[in-house]
């Protein structure tokens, strides 16, 4: 325009390329309410554009609100060949439903990118984050449920439980469109039944323990236990184990990363399962066995259960944790399990984690693990997921300290058509000389759907740091699905970082024929192939009582897939 000077019309040029990221249909309204502002002036565009873009009230100013009808009247005229634009300029001067208070002055966002109905393709991700986000009612009502049937709690847990009910009132069902950590999974199974929760544990007989320290939970509630302090956790006794064990809940309301199954599980826990080591202690060889079991309440309802576990290992101590979560009842039980585990490894500690889920396939198990290692520690991690129709993990480990070491080794097999199986980790590296390694291997067979979404970050101070990443997947049917998103973040200069993913749809035929050579058929030589895919994983279970449990199931499952996938191929 004439008399524009150079620094105006760079801020023109400039707000051309941030409106140029918009949807066609919100482009037209945009531009049209950029040039109202700039004819009032090149000083009042920013903060219409602002509002306009964000879709948020104004950051409280001391300044009154600018808007459209604070415009000179020349600016209220309309462009020449718009047609309906006065209605739009009296949208915009009309008060908005969202609308924020300071002090005496209403701050209204300009409603017409609100109040114009377009399709949700045309948001821009930046606005969607953006919007407000609301509970749904069926989120307000399980978290009703849950409060309702905790009738005492220990005043350790009010600090969590405060801050999720909170947290809840504004957290939405995700669904795929709506959240990206959900972006390949589907969580509407949950919605298929309405919620029951566990008033008394069944009269059930504890299983078998290979272990002198053992604990038993049905339906979240404690059956019976050994080698073991059985209390609440308000009556722990004064002294280091309580104090820790309060020290970790009250940093558990802190976690910024939660979502809504973390939420809900602080809500409806009704006490922690508190695995304490004092400093020096070193139990590693003789693990501490936890067992979940789980049961129908019939095809009505769907049972909800949501135990806790909170691991403290002092410094220098080492201990090795088994945990097991399977279904007792019928093969096709149908109930939701919504475990939550915390583990805090002090400096120069060790923790061995071996963690089995061997569900129902009619049940669902959404489950998080959060770690936090402090200096020269370690933590080893070994995970055998094969049962539930629904199977989400995030595991969400951070190194607080240097010279910090991680493995992860996890598989998934998903043998039953449809099933889900799901797993979010992230792993945080924020100090010099840490080490990772973390490899996830995974089985789809008949309808099923396996997803991981990996994520390692290392931070500006992780120098010299060695982390590895790598995933292998098999896809065994046409109707199988197998979605990885690795994902590797190198703020740091001098680091060794690699990380690789495969997906495959058949063996390898070098190793086939080797089996051929020496007269082994070719359905045997698969079996035999697939076996020792998911056994080099499960191998690393360093209990010999668990890993040939594991093994001995997961042959089981995977001989049953492999005939319906030739059944379904035949047909």
């Amino acid at each position: 325009l004439p008399g524009q000077s150079e620094r105006e019309k760079g801020e023109r040029k400039r707000i051309r390329l941030h409106a140029a990221d918009w949807a066609r249909p919100t482009c037209k309204r945009l531009s049209w309410a950029c040039s109202q502002s700039w004819w009032a002036g090149p000083s009042s565009f920013p903060s219409l554009f602002h509002l306009s873009a964000s879709r948020v009230s104004r950051p409280p100013t001391a300044t009154s609100t600018r808007g459209p009808s604070s415009l000179p009247p020349q600016a209220a005229r309309q462009p020449p060949g718009r047609r309906g634009e006065a209605s739009r300029t009296d949208a915009m001067s009309s008060p908005s439903p969202l609308c924020a208070a300071s002090g005496s002055t209403a701050l209204r966002a300009p409603p017409p990118l609100l109040r114009f109905r377009r399709p949700a393709a045309a948001v821009s991700a930046s606005v969607a984050r953006a919007a407000p986000a609301v509970s749904d009612d069926l989120v307000l009502r399980i978290a009703e449920q849950l409060e309702d049937s905790v009738t005492s709690s220990s005043p350790l847990l009010d600090p969590l439980r405060s801050a999720s009910a909170l947290s809840l009132l504004s957290t939405p069902w995700p669904t795929r469109r709506s959240s990206e950590a959900f972006r390949f999974t589907d969580i509407s199974y949950l919605r298929s039944f309405p919620i029951s929760l566990p008033s008394r544990a069944p009269d059930l007989a504890p299983p078998a323990s290979p272990f002198p320290s053992h604990v038993h939970f049905s339906d979240g509630l404690l059956v019976s236990a050994s080698g073991a302090h059985v209390s609440s956790l308000a009556d722990l006794p004064p002294g280091r184990a309580r104090d820790r064990a309060a020290a970790a809940l009250a940093a558990s309301a802190e976690f910024a990363h939660k979502d809504l199954f973390y939420d809900f599980n602080a809500v409806g826990a009704r006490d922690v399962v508190v695995v304490h080591v004092p400093e020096g202690v070193k139990v590693a060889d003789d693990p501490v066995q936890i067992m979940f079991t789980y049961t129908n309440c019939g095809a009505e309802s769907m049972l909800m259960s949501n135990p806790r576990i909170l691991v403290v290992a002092e410094k220098e101590a080492e201990v090795a944790i088994v945990e097991e979560h399977f279904g007792a009842g019928e093969e096709g039980g149908c109930y939701w399990a919504n475990p939550v585990a915390e583990i805090i490894i002090d400096a120069g500690a060790r923790v061995v984690h071996s963690y089995v889920q061997r569900q129902s396939f009619a049940a669902a198990h959404t489950k998080w693990t959060v770690v936090q290692q402090d200096t020269s520690s370690k933590y080893e991690f070994v995970e055998v997921s094969t049962g539930a129709k629904l199977n989400r993990h995030n595991l969400h480990i951070q190194q607080l300290g240097p010279e910090t070491e991680t493995e992860l080794s996890t598989l998934h097999l998903t043998s039953q058509n449809k099933q889900i199986h799901d797993l979010h980790s992230k792993l945080i590296l924020d100090h010099p000389r840490g080490f990772s390694r973390q490899l996830h291997k995974c089985i789809a067979c008949g309808a099923g759907n396996s997803i991981f979404d990996g994520n390692i970050k290392v931070n500006r101070y992780a120098q010299q740091t060695d982390a590895g990443q790598e995933t292998k997947c098999l896809v065994l049917s046409p109707k199988a699905l197998v979605n990885v998103k690795p994902n590797l973040q190198i703020i740091a200069d001098d680091v060794k970082c690699t990380h690789g993913a495969a997906i495959s749809g058949d063996l390898d035929p070098n190793e086939l024929f080797y089996f051929q050579a020496r007269g082994i058929k070719t359905d045997t030589a698969t079996d035999a192939l697939l076996y020792f895919f998911g056994a080099h994983v499960i191998k690393r279970i360093p209990f010999k009582p668990v890993n040939e449990k594991a093994l001995a199931q997961f042959k089981e499952l995977l001989a049953s897939s492999r005939q319906m996938t030739n059944e379904a191929l035949l047909s």
